[in-house]
């Protein structure tokens, strides 16, 4: 395990020394104050919890950035060391692949957890400091809005890593790449709707839609966030869904740790045949 130790330290090091972490953590940081004002600015005197708002508008926010910036982390992470000779280098000393595969992976989790924690923990603070204090129930969600949006970028990164074994070079890599932010942040939930408006509810029922938006993370972190608590729930409109849901929070983070596992794993066995 020390391998995988200096694997990953050189992974955040390489992350620090290219602005990864800082310019990723600003950026959070100041989408996260943007929206928590904006989406602030409407309630007057309703007695709204304004961490609730940020929660449903950064849940929204995440799907789309968090997954990008993970695989823009990942998906040169094998076949870039290969196509640069430094992956043979670095099979030269007494490491296996496996290791390499896990150092490489835990260090870029690293550098995303440090930028989303640091990005939005301190707009958390400032909305604190700000706009007043939040109850007990609205921290709640938005530190697990902080904790299951590290699992996301976890679930894209591995997805990367996927990606960067089974290509030979990194154009293709990174083709592949926005075709999977594509494919699940955009495509997989509009043919889900066309379908769903074709079938008109014949064979569609609304727990295998349940089931079905399990095979997408986008779409088990949106849930997951989504219909934690009856406000956040009721801010945004899927108040309904919540009491409808045939899978609980913790299924759906289950869901999220799988769709860690298995591409990691599968990444693991490839690259351990791969010729470098």
């Amino acid at each position: 395990m020390r391998a995988v130790g200096i694997i990953a330290a050189k992974e955040v090091r390489d992350g620090m020394r290219n602005k990864w972490v800082v310019a990723t953590t600003l950026l959070l940081a100041a989408l996260a104050l943007t929206l928590a004002f904006l989406g602030s600015a409407p309630i007057g005197d309703v007695k709204v919890s304004p961490l609730d708002i940020t929660v449903v508008s950064l849940s929204s926010l995440t799907i789309f950035l968090l997954p990008l910036i993970a695989l823009l982390l990942s998906y040169d992470a094998i076949v870039g060391e290969v196509d640069r000779g430094t992956m043979a280098l670095l099979l030269s000393y007494p490491v296996s692949r496996w290791q390499i595969v896990f150092g490489k992976f835990i260090g870029h989790v690293l550098i995303l957890a440090i930028a989303t924690v640091l990005g939005y923990g301190l707009a958390g603070l400032a909305i604190q400091l700000i706009l007043g204090n939040p109850d007990t129930s609205s921290w709640m969600a938005f530190m697990a809005m902080i904790g299951s949006s590290v699992l996301l970028g976890a679930t894209f990164i591995s997805i990367g890593y996927l990606v960067s074994t089974c290509v030979r070079d990194r154009n293709t890599a990174g083709g592949i790449a926005v075709g999977v932010w594509l494919l699940f942040v955009l495509i997989y939930d509009m043919a889900l709707l066309g379908v769903l408006v074709a079938d008109h509810g014949r064979l569609l029922t609304a727990e295998r839609v349940n089931w079905l938006l399990l095979f997408n993370p986008a779409d088990a972190f949106r849930l997951f966030n989504l219909t934690g608590t009856a406000n956040v729930s009721l801010f945004a409109g899927m108040a309904g869904l919540s009491d409808d849901m045939a899978t609980g929070r913790t299924t759906l983070l289950l869901v999220l740790v799988a769709w860690i596992v298995a591409p990691l794993a599968l990444t693991t066995v490839l690259f351990s045949r791969k010729p470098v």
